[in-house]
């Protein structure tokens, strides 16, 4: 009976222990980035807003003149970024100005083929 359980648990083990086996060996081989990674032409993701809404800035300060308001939703270009504050374009109203980044996020894309 004793020697039963050891035979089964034995086989268990051995059972269990195959997929890791297999699947350290797959994962040996090394890895190679898709063409369409390193394709410069391919999107890598946009920029959204993190709020309801964020002031437009003439001025890359908290203090300086509001120029209009960046909605949730709305489509916005970032041109460059300048220490916590980017200057944008809101595509949906034509505004430009700064916001700042505490507000606006890049979103991680990926390329398919």
């Amino acid at each position: 009976m004793r020697s039963t359980r050891i035979a089964v648990s034995a086989a268990l083990v051995g059972a269990l222990a195959l997929p890791l086996a297999s699947a350290t060996a797959a994962n040996a081989a090394p890895a190679q980035v898709p063409a369409s990674m390193t394709n410069p032409s391919c999107s890598q993701g946009s920029w959204v807003v993190g709020t309801k809404a964020v002031t437009i800035r003439s001025k890359a300060s908290a203090s300086s003149t509001a120029v209009g308001i960046l909605y949730r939703g709305h489509k916005f270009t970032v041109h460059k970024t300048s220490g916590k504050w980017r200057y944008i374009t809101d595509r949906t109203t034509g505004v430009k100005g700064w916001v700042s980044a505490k507000y606006v996020y890049h979103v991680a894309g990926m390329c398919l083929d």
